[in-house]
């Protein structure tokens, strides 16, 4: 009875979070593009560092590690990683506003480039866990996150110093300005205020509500995570099993709700970072963690080299719809959902399936 009472908590847990993931998610996405149009920065770029900053995962690895179950934490980075493509990126897709072609700007080409690239030279590693290589590669993966977080960093500040004055998502207050209600000798508006100033305070509500978002979504992310390892603890799975799909569907499900909404609100951008910005972290930042820790010494058993097949060729598909696929974006949004429905049912039935 007890334990019937502590399932039935924690999916009631489960289920109450979700509101809080969508009011954070919805306050997220609509707070990034107006920051990014604000200061004249790729959404790309400001979804980098929020949406595609995967703090709940590295919590979840650490707290695996600290447990003594790497398995858990290297399970929950392939499968997250396999997730925010296959079902959140695909969920953008089928949701883009109006059903038109989706339009990809450079910068999410860049990063859909980087993306493959580190995927192709990460996978290898993970599938043979070497010492002498994990050793070597663990920090050198920390190293490479760590550059890559002070460009898009220094991207983000170049942006913020040299904001194009016409630069506003506010379209009433910028056609108060441009109408000539600025004084040309005082350089004030009619009000007698300055429009730098007010800038400046509409930059700082809209910061204000995107980091509000971003910490109602850990929050949640955190409560989903937690209820969903209580809930599966105390029912008895592999490591593996259960975080390649179920801690890894719990721990994505902002990735989810963030891509859902870019996608309907036309934010390709952002849908793009969101992807791509998550996958970088967990790859160079969590699996270094991993590999340095560890040593190659998973303590249990490893993923297989089919979830890391399914990882590089759902990664390989990503980027080419987002370099030439964006006529058929729908389309590829759904065959990747199919997809990820069919890699659930063969984890359970196939890959790891219990023999009595």
């Amino acid at each position: 009875m007890a334990q019937a009472n502590a399932i039935a908590f924690n999916i009631g847990a489960f289920i109450s979070t979700l509101f809080l993931l969508e009011f954070g998610a919805d306050k997220f996405i609509a707070h990034a593009a107006a920051i990014a149009s604000r200061i004249g920065v790729s959404q790309v770029t400001i979804g980098l560092v929020t949406a595609g900053a995967e703090w709940e995962e590295l919590a979840v690895v650490v707290a695996s590690l600290a447990q003594g179950r790497p398995s858990l934490a290297i399970g929950n980075v392939v499968g997250s990683a396999i997730s925010n493509i296959l079902g959140a990126f695909s969920l953008g897709l089928l949701c883009y506003e109006g059903g038109s072609a989706v339009e990809f700007d450079r910068s999410a080409r860049i990063y859909a480039l980087l993306t493959i690239v580190l995927t192709t030279l990460v996978v290898p590693v993970i599938c043979f866990p070497t010492r002498s290589v994990w050793l070597v590669c663990g920090p050198l993966l920390v190293a490479v996150f760590g550059v890559y977080f002070l460009l898009v960093a220094v991207a983000i500040g170049r942006g913020v110093l040299v904001a194009p004055e016409d630069s506003d998502s506010d379209g009433d207050d910028d056609d108060e300005i441009d109408a000539g209600s600025v004084g040309s000798a005082t350089g004030l508006l009619s009000d007698g205020s300055n429009p730098n100033v007010r800038r400046r305070r509409r930059l700082s509500h809209h910061g204000f509500y995107l980091l509000f978002g971003f910490l109602a979504i850990c929050l949640a992310s955190y409560v989903l995570s937690q209820a969903a390892i209580n809930i599966v603890d105390q029912l008895g799975m592999s490591d593996v099993l259960f975080s390649v799909i179920i801690l890894a569907i719990a721990t994505t499900l902002p990735e989810k709700f963030i891509a859902v909404m870019s996608g309907y609100r036309g934010h390709a951008g952002i849908l793009v970072a969101n992807c791509a910005g998550s996958n970088i972290f967990l790859l160079s930042l969590c699996c270094g963690i991993i590999m340095t820790d560890t040593g190659g010494d998973l303590k249990g058993e490893n993923v297989k080299m089919s979830e890391l097949a399914v990882l590089w060729v759902s990664t390989a598909a990503f980027a080419a719809t987002v370099w030439f696929g964006g006529r058929v974006a729908r389309w590829i949004g759904g065959l990747m959902g199919v997809g990820y429905v069919a890699f659930i049912v063969l984890e359970f039935a196939v890959i790891h399936r219990v023999v009595d």
